[in-house]
């Protein structure tokens, strides 16, 4: 494969088998590891300790004043503001629809509490039968605070011999619970399979069935294009850790459809979860008994910002910027994802009808997928000890190939564009191929 496709891995602080605590006798101390693990946590930018450590300064030489008196001119108050041009692009929006704030289960909380509006019959959330647990979580506890029970969630999953839902399925679904639908709010990219759903299509038809629409993207910001504003989303939230590398629990973001913002007043305005940092600016420190939302996304912040965490979230966003933005880096990604797939199903392992054996249960078209391939294992024994995933990911480990597992059976790889080449995707594919082989060697 062209290795020649630009990387900016030498912008990215990568492990070594030293700094993971790995010792093998086949490398030194200092050999890279093979990272594919951007899918859970981005690695971090070299430029990071450097734009923390300028805060920590400002904080030991003002103190307080840097608010609005900063050494470099980057005042505390509003330190985030600078975030919404390098936010907007990553989610398709206008800058007035997007807000670095919160946790990303924070912040769908707060959204949920402000879009979702049960009305005579139409009470129900749609979602995925496999959504990660804390979307779960949230919906529940939603329709409880309302009085309802579970059965007022509808979850709808892959049918029987799929390994993912099928647009049409979803389509489907919501044109069937039309008349019972307050809101339909799947991720973007399902953080199992790494299936991409049809955001525009999902949107569209539960617009169709007068539903509220949302989307939870922390698998997809950074990952894949999106067009939110253009593809009429409601609303949307995000974490900023995975491919966007801005730290572990790092701050997260928001994107508010312009439609439920723009004509806000103190007078009308939607109710929704608030604080001061939400209020007129002009007046906020006027500590006036009196809620005047700002015109956008922003009227949803409720604290002032973690100004560590900004400057970590932007030192991320600049660098995605500065390599052209996701449009571009996805091209990349789609070239890495397919040689990772192409030489996969080249293994002799792949949907072999002897044991040990392994299947991809993401979808084959590169346009429903991003840049994570999650692979199910197949059981080799009946001895749950000798489980094929443990050992094969245990084989990566010891070769300092970081990704990770989610049990009982499926290892998630994701080649980053940003920081992951052709050859490591070749290597990891070997490694995987090597560990089978130890497996079959060993219970034949």
């Amino acid at each position: 494969m062209d290795e020649g496709s630009p990387t900016y891995r030498d912008q990215f602080a990568i492990p070594t088998f030293k700094s993971l605590g790995i010792t093998h006798s086949d490398f030194a101390d200092d050999d890279l590891s093979i990272y594919f693990c951007g899918n859970s946590l981005g690695l971090m930018p070299q430029a990071t300790p450097k734009a923390i450590e300028e805060e920590l300064k400002a904080w030991h030489a003002r103190a307080v004043e840097a608010h609005f008196n900063h050494p470099n001119d980057n005042h505390w108050v509003d330190i985030d503001l600078p975030l919404l041009p390098l936010t907007a692009p990553l989610v398709g929006a206008k800058e007035n629809e997007v807000a670095v704030m919160g946790s990303l289960t924070a912040n769908l909380n707060a959204l949920l509490v402000s879009f979702y509006k049960p009305k005579g019959s139409k009470t129900k959330i749609l979602f995925e039968k496999h959504a990660f647990p804390s979307d779960y979580y949230a919906f529940l506890n939603l329709v409880k605070i309302y009085g309802y029970d579970e059965s007022h969630l509808i979850q709808i999953a892959p049918k029987e011999g799929d390994t993912y839902l099928k647009t049409k399925d979803i389509i489907a679904a919501i044109e069937h619970h039309k008349d019972a639908l307050a809101l339909v709010c799947f991720p973007g990219i399902q953080y199992y399979t790494g299936q991409w759903f049809d955001i525009a299509t999902i949107t569209k038809a539960g617009h169709d069935a007068g539903a509220v629409v949302g989307w939870d993207l922390a698998h997809a910001v950074g990952n894949v294009p999106l067009e939110l504003h253009a593809w009429n989303v409601d609303f949307a939230v995000w974490c900023n850790y995975k491919y966007l590398n801005s730290g572990p629990g790092a701050m997260a973001g928001i994107f508010v459809h312009e439609n439920h913002t723009k004509e806000n007043s103190s007078e009308s305005f939607p109710p929704r979860l608030a604080g001061w940092w939400g209020n007129n600016a002009s007046d906020r420190f006027k500590m006036l008994e009196k809620f005047d939302p700002i015109q956008s996304a922003l009227s949803y912040r409720q604290s002032n910002p973690s100004v560590l965490d900004v400057v970590a979230v932007k030192t991320s966003y600049q660098l995605v910027a500065a390599a052209g933005g996701v449009t571009t880096l996805r091209q990349k990604s789609l070239a890495l994802t397919q040689h990772l797939w192409d030489l996969l199903v080249q293994s002799p392992y792949y949907n072999a009808t002897s044991s040990p054996w392994f299947k991809i249960l993401t979808p084959e078209d590169p346009a429903e997928r991003g840049a994570q391939l999650s692979v199910l294992f197949g059981p080799h024994s009946d001895d749950p000890a000798h489980d094929t995933m443990e050992q094969v990911f245990q084989y990566l480990h010891d070769h300092a190939i970081i990704c990770d597992e989610r049990r009982p059976n499926v290892i998630r790889l994701a080649p980053t564009p940003l920081y992951n080449t052709f050859r490591e995707v070749e290597i990891v594919v070997q490694r995987v191929n090597e560990a089978l082989d130890a497996i079959a060697r060993k219970h034949s």
